[in-house]
């Protein structure tokens, strides 16, 4: 179990030519753009990332992520208990057309000033993970599958539905 802190600011070039290894907690009540995105959230992500140099002398960053968070249920949204979990294997560039130049291994992250926000890429790698759809067990869903139904079944129609295309005859017969 990681007990340390992630620092938030480092200089993966530096780190890279050691081929060293960071590890450590996140805060995910320090990450707003997460909050917008499935609310407020507690707890702490834990990280690890390998700064590695390939046989291409391409700078990159091998990283796992993994967050308990409480994820809105689409049924009835009321928050629940979900493991997101991530692997990731990013390039650091310092500009767009050098990111136009990495394989499509690789996901592009810009280091500006030879200094990367930590804090930014592992946002940005949990927002990517989220999973598409949470959803509670149908009985423990507060939302019931009556409630889910959009009413009695669909009413038959006596006659048949009129053609879009029919319009466009009427139209084009007036013309």
């Amino acid at each position: 179990m990681l007990t340390s802190r992630l620092p938030i600011r480092v200089e993966p070039y530096k780190l890279a030519a050691h081929g060293e290894r960071l590890e450590g907690l996140v805060s995910l009540a320090d990450m707003p753009r997460l909050a917008e995105a499935v609310g407020a959230q507690s707890g702490e992500a834990q990280v690890w990332l390998d700064f590695t140099i390939d046989a291409q002398g391409r700078r990159g960053i091998e990283g796992h992520i993994e967050a308990e968070m409480q994820l809105p249920c689409r049924r009835c949204l009321v928050p629940m208990a979900s493991e997101v979990e991530s692997d990731f294997l990013l390039g650091l560039v310092t500009s767009d057309s050098l990111a136009a130049e990495l394989p499509s291994t690789h996901e592009p992250v810009l280091v500006e000033n030879e200094q990367l926000n930590l804090l930014g890429v592992v946002e940005d790698e949990l927002i990517l993970s989220l999973p598409q759809v949470v959803y509670h067990d149908e009985a423990e869903c507060q939302v019931s599958r009556d409630q889910l139904s959009s009413g009695a079944g669909a009413v038959e129609s006596e006659s048949p539905a009129e053609s879009p295309f029919d319009v466009l005859k009427h139209l084009k017969g007036k013309h």
